[in-house]
């Protein structure tokens, strides 16, 4: 079993992600940034830990990583400030990178978003812009670190009940579920063969192990 450090903790997705890793036999602990999300944390089995992210530098972050098998990036700015999306959604998540590879801790799997890469395609003017400016950075910078990584870039996130099943490269928006989300990220870390890969999906008809394997 492994131990799994989740950044992004108190997220709709880690909070479904937490209970399907813990249920697994996986120690995991969940970083936070407000100590009233402890409780909900602990609920899923996870241990909670208070620290702001976009704080901390290179050498906490080691410290923080140090000792884990597995770091799951799944912490954002949740928009509406440019300032704050690019400080976390793009600096700390690089700082975390970097952490990963200081820390000797290898796995790293990234959730970003079906549209990053570099011909995004998204407006400079556009409220979205610093986003996908800031996930593509850290996406590119990832897969140069060394790390054996993986990016899932799922499509928009709904709040629909889990089915199981999604679809690589759909067309469109790539629609699917959080619950579903999370399924795919504990399917990565259980699946090797998604090593080295950026694996878009939305909602489909395909069992997500399955859809996954390379």
């Amino acid at each position: 079993m492994a131990r799994i450090l989740i950044f992004g903790g108190h997220g709709k997705v880690a909070l479904l992600l937490e209970p399907l890793l813990t249920a697994r036999g996986h120690t995991v602990t969940a970083v936070v940034r407000n100590p009233g999300h402890e409780a909900d944390v602990a609920a899923t089995g996870a241990q909670p830990l208070v620290a702001d992210i976009e704080a901390f530098d290179l050498e906490q972050l080691t410290n923080l990583v140090s000792g884990n098998d597995v770091v799951v990036w799944s912490a954002g700015a949740g928009g509406g400030d440019p300032r704050r999306t690019y400080a976390v959604d793009r600096d700390a998540a690089i700082r975390s990178i970097e952490a990963a590879v200081a820390a000797g801790v290898e796995r790293y799997v990234m959730v970003s978003w079906i549209g990053s890469r570099a011909d995004h395609g998204v407006a400079a003017d556009s409220s979205f812009f610093p986003y996908a400016e800031a996930k593509w950075a850290a996406d590119r910078h990832l897969t140069g670190s060394g790390l054996d990584w993986t990016i899932l870039a799922p499509g928009s996130l709904t709040l629909e009940p889990p089915t199981g099943r999604i679809e690589l490269d759909p067309e469109g928006s790539g629609a699917v579920s959080r619950a579903d989300v999370a399924a795919v990220i504990a399917a990565t870390i259980a699946d090797d063969s998604t090593i080295g890969r950026t694996i878009r999906f939305g909602g489909g008809a395909e069992p997500i192990g399955h859809a996954i394997a390379g």
